[in-house]
């Protein structure tokens, strides 16, 4: 049935010398496990996504040696230990029916080190350091330590290796001008630019032998200025399948671009039509990559002629059964990874151990588990956001009784918020997730229902999951007509007017001036909108991708000023790598931002500031329509009233900060693991 239903994405695809069972790779992800020690912990990660089916895994990035550490002290393969430690980990793949590639990561100048080296001195946007350029005996030092890591990895029992030629890193340094002022054999032409990751490809393959995976990730679009032309990455494409790749992977974008690739916003498959470009280019099989999440949209790629072999990274955090579940026609089980980057990659730019919003197990397989349990309890679950969803879940998956009980006559909570702005369509995705699960598992749900003391006797144990309610900022006159919550606006209870101020600047806050400056089809459904909106190309058409014009986004709506009480720009909380989306995409649409401002009070008028502790600067900013986003407080009057009874409180409803969706689904899970 499955092949009938995905045929191309589960053909054989033949190497050679291996035969690979199906067309989708674990793309290469930094979790910071590797910096852990914990080496059967990263073991026992990489061997559940190897018994979940995928093809071929490809680690996070090692560093061939000291200079070229994206950090100090990040992972690598530098000794007879390290060998032995990375051992444990292919002979685990290896029991487990899978295959496994490491990839060799050589930072240049985006290294965080004073050690960084680089084509030429040039200091990168998103590192402090400025490198020192490498003179033809070190460069000599870099191509003949990568070689000899991936000698190592053969010696550790890798079926194969990733050079990393993209993403900005090292080897695309040399190609683009942009970075690469040298004159001499390895600067100046393209032939010339071009030679060090060749060279490194050749040498590769001279140290691994035939009988070994060679994946070259090649930038397929840099989406910086003066990057490579469509003739120079074929050019380059053609010279690395001569120096023996396997594979060629296709990576999209530099760090330091200003367009975004891999986030929740960025449509489905939106640059799998550079990689169909590339086909017939070469003879090797392409991969391509970045926002693939779905069996079907795998299929469809592959169906379409884009590539030979698809790349799924952060839905493999999502769910390691991915392509089990999938193979058995059960693609309704599949959690979702809805590119929220909160959990991965935000976890990797913080130094911390990378997991999931969707799926708190996530590189913690080894300390959270479901394991069924010998004492069965009817649990009480009130409240079906995010943290009710998890609990209900994982405890019915565990084998309790499990009543969901919920206030509104749908599940989802917050989330049902989320999904309606422009951007965040996957949450669709993820509320249809816990629908089917619920189902399958067999749980009670009492909707439109609010369940109160009395209906939760008898039961062994309820879990409080009632979220949060808005706070209330006591600004005088806010109980005007036209004041309104960020709820009325995100459930479209309420006309909105053309002039709006929003009173906070948090995530919600972000998220309903996104929401209320929209206008016409969601860019993220649609990819030409949205490549109008982010300034994006072809390199076929403007060198490196970025369109000559810029960026064009559809005027906003209407006109919006968000505002914060505290001082400095807004925005500055939120997440890690997706902040700058939500900044940038605002300032796009002509949103003014404000911090620093005082809520005098609101009248016909509009809404009444002034500036600083002594209240100076007094204006009127001449509004229709105030929406109040100041934070919220717990809603726990339920548990408040609860006794005799095992409670638990979880989620909003224990702390309320900004609404946070990885904390209470991981606190929910953890709570169901324990009951």
């Amino acid at each position: 049935m499955t092949h009938d239903l995905y045929p191309h994405l589960f053909q054989p695809l033949d190497l050679g010398h291996v035969t690979l069972p199906n067309r989708v790779l674990m793309g290469s992800m930094h979790t910071c496990l590797e910096e852990t020690g914990d080496w059967d912990r990263i073991a026992t990660y990489f061997a559940e996504r190897a018994r979940g089916g995928v093809a071929l895994m490809v680690t996070g990035g090692m560093a061939p040696n000291e200079e070229g550490a994206v950090l100090p002290g990040s992972a690598g393969l530098f000794d007879a230990q390290d060998i032995a430690n990375h051992r444990g980990v292919t002979d685990r793949v290896h029991a487990e029916g899978g295959r496994i590639a490491m990839q060799i990561l050589h930072a240049g100048r985006y290294a965080y080190s004073p050690k960084a080296v680089a084509p030429s001195p040039v200091k990168s946007p998103i590192s402090p350091f400025p490198p020192t350029a490498l003179d033809t005996a070190g460069i000599e030092k870099q191509i003949a330590d990568i070689a000899t890591t991936a000698a190592r990895a053969r010696e550790a029992g890798y079926d194969g290796i990733e050079v990393m030629g993209s993403e900005g890193y090292f080897l695309n340094q040399f190609l683009v001008t942009h970075t690469n002022k040298r004159t001499d054999e390895w600067g100046g032409s393209y032939q010339n630019r071009m030679r060090l990751p060749v060279e490194v490809v050749r040498r590769c393959r001279a140290a691994v032998g035939k009988d070994f995976i060679i994946i070259y990730r090649l930038s397929m679009i840099d989406l910086i200025p003066n990057g490579s032309t469509w003739e120079e990455v074929v050019t380059l494409a053609k010279a690395i399948e001569a120096a023996g790749a396997s594979i060629i992977n296709t990576g999209i974008g530099w760090h330091e671009a200003r367009v975004p690739t891999i986030a929740t916003s960025v449509p489905r498959r939106a640059f799998t039509h550079v990689t169909q470009r590339m086909m017939g280019e070469v003879g090797i099989p392409l991969i391509t990559s970045n926002r693939i999440n779905t069996p079907e949209v795998a299929e469809a790629v592959l169906a379409e002629g884009c590539a030979d072999m698809v790349s799924m990274a952060r839905p493999f955090l999502a769910d390691p059964a991915f392509v089990a579940k999938a193979k058995a026609g059960q693609a309704a089980r599949i959690a979702p990874c809805i590119a929220c980057n909160q959990a991965c990659l935000d976890h990797t730019f913080e130094m911390k151990v990378s997991t999931c919003l969707v799926n708190p197990r996530a590189c913690h397989e080894t300390e959270l588990q479901y394991p069924p349990t010998d004492t069965p309890r009817r649990v009480a679950v009130v409240g079906a956001g995010p943290a009710g969803l998890s609990t209900a879940l994982v405890a019915a998956e565990r084998g309790h009784d499990v009543t969901l009980f919920e206030a509104d006559t749908q599940i989802g909570g917050q989330l049902n918020m989320a999904r309606r702005i422009p951007g965040k369509e996957e949450f669709h995705g993820l509320v249809d997730y816990y629908t089917a699960e619920l189902a399958r598992l067999g749980v009670t749900q009492q909707l439109g229902m609010r369940a109160g003391a009395a209906d939760l006797a008898g039961f062994d144990a309820v879990v409080v999951a009632t979220g949060v309610q808005p706070r209330d900022p006591q600004i005088p006159g806010q109980d005007g007509p036209n004041v309104l919550s960020y709820i009325d606006v995100l459930r479209g209870d309420a006309p909105v007017g053309q002039r709006v101020a929003i009173i906070g600047a948090g995530g919600i806050g972000f998220d309903v001036a996104e929401f209320l400056a929209h206008q016409g089809e969601s860019p993220t459904e649609v990819p030409d909108l949205w490549a109008q909106e982010w300034g994006v190309s072809t390199p076929w058409e403007v060198r490196g991708g970025l369109a000559e014009a810029g960026p064009d986004p559809v005027p906003a709506a209407r006109q919006i000023t968000l505002l914060q009480r505290k001082g400095g720009k807004p925005g500055k909380g939120l997440g890690k790598t997706t902040g700058w989306i939500h900044r940038s995409s605002l300032r796009m649409k002509g949103v003014t931002m404000r911090g620093g401002v005082n809520y005098e009070r609101i009248s016909d008028a509009g809404l009444h500031l002034s500036t600083g502790e002594d209240r100076q600067n007094p204006e009127v900013l001449e509004v229709d329509t105030i929406v109040l986003c100041a934070g919220q407080l717990p809603e726990r009057s339920l548990a408040d009233r609860l006794e005799g009874v095992e409670t638990h409180v979880i989620g909003g409803a224990d702390v309320a900060t900004e609404l946070d969706a990885k904390r209470a689904i991981n606190q929910g899970a953890r709570l169901a693991a324990g009951l």
